[in-house]
């Protein structure tokens, strides 16, 4: 009862009368793909594999033979693996191909030997109508494959599978039709096509209706140019046999070149090959296998055929109280139909109403949100607001008081002016006082550009080493003095010009040092562990008694470097050589008590006994009486001062500039 039950659940729903429609053919499909037809040569039976466990299977041919024989001989002992190894060489006439594949003198193998058949044409055939038993044969062998390259196995497959693999596409045609009805998409490279859903919008009723339709189908391999018909069927729908839904259940393979036909409840097949094959669940039912034994099989009893037809009563009394109770809900139901109607309308009623509220509060929410931001955006603009207008009446009071201060800054310009030109007045007359106290004069009767500090020559940087020098009288210690002065000479220059000296001095007359506080130095343990400390270490003397000769001229290098720096800061003046220092020396200072108008009288007070010599005399200076009362040391020099002041120049007394300042001083201190 199950296994005919099973049969009933698989058979098609659609009656043939209703099956033969064209309507109803939902695809097509093409299985197994073959173009050698079965006439053909080359094509073989695929009723066993091709394997070399097929070989005892075969026919009386001379590799039958002898592959029974060596069974025979070696019965009972361990086989070598089977189209793995090679077997003894083959004599006698034996041919084997290039593949590894074997056949004999006449080219011959069984047709069930599971062998692929190789034909290579009429050659290596043998003149003889039969073979000669070989006395020793080898089986077909598969060496080749075993022991070549992956490379070369998927060269092979890919060239197997190009030689099978073909363009496929089908057009259906309809009696009374000249062009086709519908032609396909083609499929490329395939053995198995399947077709795209069929799109028979456009035709008509008639071709709707149908029941006889004719399949043409197209293939073109790699071999070749063109397109070749493969199948031509004229296929009457109503004679179509049931396969099954799908394919899963089918238990035997299809036929070559197999055309199956979708339709809306299952799939059919023409039945063109009913003979070579079987669904495993036909259309009709199975016959009844026949017993083969004679003995009588025992029917069911009486009894128990009472209970089946008591179970049957039971089972219909069932269905038909079924039956009722539905009827019965049917009109309880048609009876309160308004009623639950209403019912309905009632609950999705609450349903919406529960939705507009749960929207109401959302959309509350968010209006409550914007109306807490519209009160911050608006405390926002009033303080804005607040602020704009302090800051205008900010902007007004200090216009206001721009507008009352203006008539004083015309006042406070020409003070600052005035001021300044005081400033550099005093400060032409200190430095005038300093190049006073120590003059820079040129050495008589010597090269160019060679000055002494208060008669003390200083060479130039690269003189100092020169020997005879240049003045008989100058000596290291001479040379450590003259350098002490112009240290002296820098450092109250530097305060006056208010500029300070990237290299600081420290003048001690004839121990005067520099330093360099800016230089990246490079230090070691014995240098760390010989000073100090650092400043030590950055500290250069300017005098040659007992230090290194490199940190006396590195000395004195800084110290033109200084000299360097305050003439191009402070006055933009071009230093042409650094190593002159007296030279250089010389016309910073110069240059810096230059200047438009006289210079300016020092005012009298403070210390009286500066302006008086020790006898009680009195002088004049810049037309005022001050007594001298022999306390001061700088009478000559502020007389010196007075009488340079008073001396006229060429254009009003006035000097014209820092070279001819130099020129006259130079001429004086000569005299």
């Amino acid at each position: 009862m199950a296994s005919s039950a099973s049969v009933r659940r698989d058979r098609s729903y659609l009656l043939p009368s209703n099956r033969s429609k064209l309507r109803n053919l939902s695809s097509i499909s093409l299985r197994n793909v073959t173009l050698d037809t079965p006439a053909s040569p080359a094509a073989r039976r695929r009723g066993k594999t091709i394997d070399d466990d097929a070989l005892p299977n075969t026919l009386q041919s001379p590799a039958k033979l002898v592959a029974l024989r060596e069974r025979e001989n070696k019965r009972g002992a361990l086989e070598h693996s089977r189209s793995s190894s090679d077997l003894r060489a083959a004599t006698g006439g034996t041919a084997v191909s290039d593949d590894g594949d074997e056949a004999g003198e006449d080219g011959f193998e069984g047709p069930e030997n599971g062998s692929p058949l190789k034909s290579r044409g009429k050659a290596r055939q043998s003149q003889g109508t039969r073979p000669r038993m070989p006395g020793r044969m080898r089986r077909r062998s598969t060496l080749e494959w075993a022991h070549s390259t992956p490379q070369r196995r998927q060269e092979r497959l890919e060239r197997a599978l190009e030689e099978r693999m073909v363009d496929v596409f089908f057009s259906l045609h309809v009696l009374g039709v000249e062009e086709p009805i519908y032609v396909s998409e083609t499929v490329a490279k395939t053995m198995n096509a399947t077709f795209r859903h069929l799109d028979l919008e456009t035709c008509g009723p008639g071709v709707l209706r149908s029941q006889r339709l004719v399949v043409k189908v197209w293939v073109r391999s790699k071999k070749a140019n063109g397109w070749k018909q493969l199948l031509d069927l004229d296929v009457h729908l109503e004679g179509l046999q049931y396969l099954g839904k799908n394919l899963d259940a089918l238990d035997n393979p299809l036929p070559q070149n197999a055309l199956l036909f979708h339709m809306t409840d299952g799939i059919y097949m023409p039945p063109t090959s009913l003979t070579a094959f079987r669904p495993a669940h036909s259309g009709a039912p199975p016959l009844p296998a026949r017993s083969m034994s004679s003995r009588i099989l025992a029917t069911s009893s009486f009894d128990a055929l009472l209970r089946l037809a008591k179970l049957d009563d039971s089972i219909q009394d069932a269905l038909a109280t079924r039956n009722k109770l539905a009827l019965d809900l049917e009109n309880l139901l048609a009876a309160n139909r308004v009623v639950l109607e209403e019912r309905d309308k009632v609950a999705e009623a609450h349903d919406r109403l529960k939705t507009i509220e749960y929207a109401k509060s959302l959309v509350q929410k968010q209006v409550d949100k914007a109306r807490i931001q519209i009160d911050e955006k608006r405390a926002s603009l009033s303080k804005r607001r607040q602020l704009m207008s302090q800051d205008l009446s900010a902007r007004k009071h200090r216009l206001s008081d721009m507008q009352a201060t203006r008539s004083d800054l015309a006042l406070s310009h020409t003070s600052h002016d005035v001021l300044q030109k005081a400033i550099r007045g005093q400060r032409r007359r200190i430095i005038s006082t300093l190049q006073t106290i120590y003059p820079i004069s040129p050495l008589p009767s010597s090269k160019p550009l060679q000055f002494a500090i208060r008669s003390l020559h200083l060479p130039d940087s690269d003189a100092l080493d020169t020997s005879p020098p240049v003045d008989p009288s100058t000596t290291p210690e001479t040379i450590a003095a003259a350098l002490g002065y112009a240290a002296h000479i820098l450092q109250l220059l530097a305060y006056y010009l208010r500029s300070p000296l990237p290299y600081p001095v420290t003048p001690r007359a004839s121990s005067s040092t520099i330093s360099d506080p800016i230089s990246k130095l490079p230090t070691s343990a014995s240098t760390t562990q010989r000073y100090e400390d650092e400043v030590k270490l950055r500290t250069y003397p300017l005098y040659s008694r007992g230090v290194p000769r490199f940190r006396f001229e590195y000395a004195v290098f800084l110290l033109n470097k200084d000299v360097q720096i305050l003439l191009e800061e402070c006055f933009g003046v071009k230093v042409m050589d650094v190593r002159q220092t007296a030279a250089n020396l010389g016309l910073l200072v110069y240059v810096a008590t230059a200047g438009e108008g006289e210079l300016p009288a020092r005012k009298a007070g403070g210390v009286r006994g500066l302006m008086r010599d020790r006898g009680g005399s009195s002088d004049t200076v810049d037309g005022k009486n001050v007594k001298d009362d022999g306390a001061s040391g700088f009478k000559g020099i502020v007389r010196k001062k007075a009488e340079g002041r008073e001396a006229p120049t060429g254009g009003g007394g006035i000097a014209k500039g820092a070279v001819e300042s130099l020129r006259r001083n130079m001429g004086q201190n000569g005299s």
